[in-house]
Formats: structure tokens, C-alpha cells, sequence
């Protein structure tokens, strides 16, 4: 089994989009385990319609509800302690499913090798001409974040890589490494480097992360947990990542990562759910 486990914290029009293409994924069994952090609009209720049309497609699934948002790490982790799966996905509420088979080819990816600990698809713009937003993820010697192949043409990376880390916006990880490694250490909470971190983990103990680039998600970034109002990010942020470099800076400091100028962050005109025609981008 593949469990599923996605996030959500209102925006609930990007909620109804990634679990109406999550019907559209092949494989099975499969369980989806959705997180509601709190939600004051229509994504309770989202959620609730979405569970018979889930089951009639074969698709296990269940609610965690929390009265307030407890943060995408606290939420992610008491998912993982009910999902059942030898696989196990992270999901922003803010994806789309572009491929049936996409879980059925990171699980084979990672089958593949056992010393493969999670692996991240190629993750798009879902907007016209669907450049990418990131592909893995690197560390400059200085600690600074690259998202690779950030603003490229959709095919200009095709070959899987092994990476520094990815973001957890979509990703796969084996059971086995989650056992070794563990859950997402929650002194980054509410967010914020927490998922860099559990890549490192899992790279100090001699797993490894990779990305797939022929399984393509569509993602408009930023945008499950933007808007919290209980949330200063900016602030997380800098606090967050002054405890990654404290950790990880002897590691990422002697490793051939990008340049402090080739990881200048890039930013990039976005596009919000209400002004694309979604649905024309989900499988056929």
C-alpha cells in the first residue's frame, strides 16, 4: 500500500482541485490520509463529500481534524503515525496530479535500491508554458537554499539526480527509512526546514535522496500555509534556518553544492487557481 498524506489549511479551492486529481491515480491499494489544520471555510466540508467518491474509486481514506492549526509538521507527523503504507507521500493541497502512474513509478524508483530513502518528483507551474518551480532542492556552501531547476523549460531536466534534499511539497519515502530516520523533527515548527532536515538525517545515515523528473505534479507553490495569521513566517523562516545551518553547516559546507549567486532565490509571476481552467490539466 501507498498512503497519501496531504495538508490543508482552508484555501478550499486548491483542496477540491488536488483531491478531485488525486482520483485520477492508478495504483492500489492506496489510503489518503487528509490533515485539516484548523480550516474555518469550506474545506471541512470538501473533505467530508470527497470520502464516498474516494472509496467508490477504491481509494481508502480518513480525516485528521484538529480544532487549530497545529503546523504542517505536528500535522504530518501524527498522519504518519496512523498511514499504513510501505510507501509514504507528502502532499500540498496546493498539487495537482498530472500523471496515473506517478506513484506507481517513484515506488519502483525507490524498489529499486534500497539505500534510496525518499525521492521528488519534477514539480511545475500549473500555468502556461509550465516552467518548472523545482526539482530538488540544493545547499550553497553558506547555507543558502536552490530550488534546481527553478524557471527552466519543462524538459530541461529529464535524467533522475541524486540531490543535497527536496521539499516535501511532494515527495515519496519508503517505511523502512522512516523507521531509521524518523519523523520530522518538530523544533522547526510550525514550518520551514523541516523537510531539508529529514533529508540530511537521512543522508548522515547513509541513505539517499533523489529526484525523478519523468513524474511531473503541477504546483502553485506557497500556498498551503501562506496566509496563516497565526503564523509569522518571516520569522520562522530566519529562526529555522539558523538552527538548519547550525546543524547541518559542517555537512553542506564541504559538499559541491550551487554558488551563493546561482542559489539567489528567483522570483517568479504566479497565477492563482480562480484564473486557470484546472481541470484541462489533469490526466486523460
Amino acid at each position: 500500500m501507498i498512503s497519501i498524506i496531504v495538508l490543508h489549511h482552508d484555501k478550499a479551492a486548491y483542496s477540491s482541485a488536488c483531491l478531485e486529481s488525486l482520483l485520477f491515480s492508478a495504483t492500489r491499494p492506496l489510503e489518503v490520509i487528509n490533515v485539516d489544520n484548523g480550516s474555518r471555510d469550506e474545506t471541512p466540508q470538501i473533505l467530508s463529500d470527497w470520502q464516498n467518491r474516494a472509496r467508490d474509486a477504491g481509494i481508502e481514506t480518513r480525516t485528521l481534524s484538529f480544532s487549530t492549526n497545529i503546523g504542517a509538521i505536528r500535522g504530518r507527523n501524527e498522519a504518519l503515525t496512523v498511514a499504513r503504507g510501505e510507501f509514504v507521500v507528502f502532499l500540498d493541497n496546493d498539487t495537482l496530479v498530472a500523471q496515473r502512474d506517478w506513484l506507481d513509478a517513484m515506488r519502483d524508483f525507490l524498489e529499486e535500491d534500497p539505500s534510496r530513502a525518499a525521492v521528488a518528483p519534477k514539480l511545475l507551474f500549473p500555468w502556461s508554458p509550465f516552467h518548472i518551480e523545482c526539482c530538488g532542492a540544493a545547499v550553497s556552501p553558506r547555507g543558502r537554499i536552490q530550488y534546481i531547476g527553478r524557471g527552466a523549460e519543462r524538459n530541461a531536466l529529464t535524467e533522475p539526480q541524486k540531490v543535497q534534499c527536496a521539499i516535501s511539497a511532494a515527495w515519496m519515502m519508503t517505511r523502512a527509512a522512516i523507521e531509521q530516520v524518523g519523523v520530522l523533527d518538530e523544533i522547526y515548527s510550525p514550518v520551514q526546514y523541516e523537510d531539508l532536515d529529514w533529508c540530511y538525517r537521512a543522508r548522515a545515515g547513509g541513505l539517499e535522496v533523489w529526484t525523478l523528473p519523468a513524474v511531473e505534479l503541477f504546483h502553485f507553490e506557497h500556498t498551503t500555509t501562506s496566509g496563516s495569521g497565526d503564523i509569522n513566517f518571516k520569522y520562522v523562516t530566519t529562526k529555522n534556518g539558523i538552527e538548519f545551518k547550525r546543524r547541518w553547516q559542517p555537512h553542506f559546507s564541504a559538499e559541491n553544492g550551487p554558488s551563493e549567486e546561482q542559489a539567489q532565490w528567483q522570483t517568479l509571476e504566479k497565477q492563482s487557481i480562480e484564473d486557470l481552467d484546472w481541470r484541462a490539466l489533469l490526466p486523460r
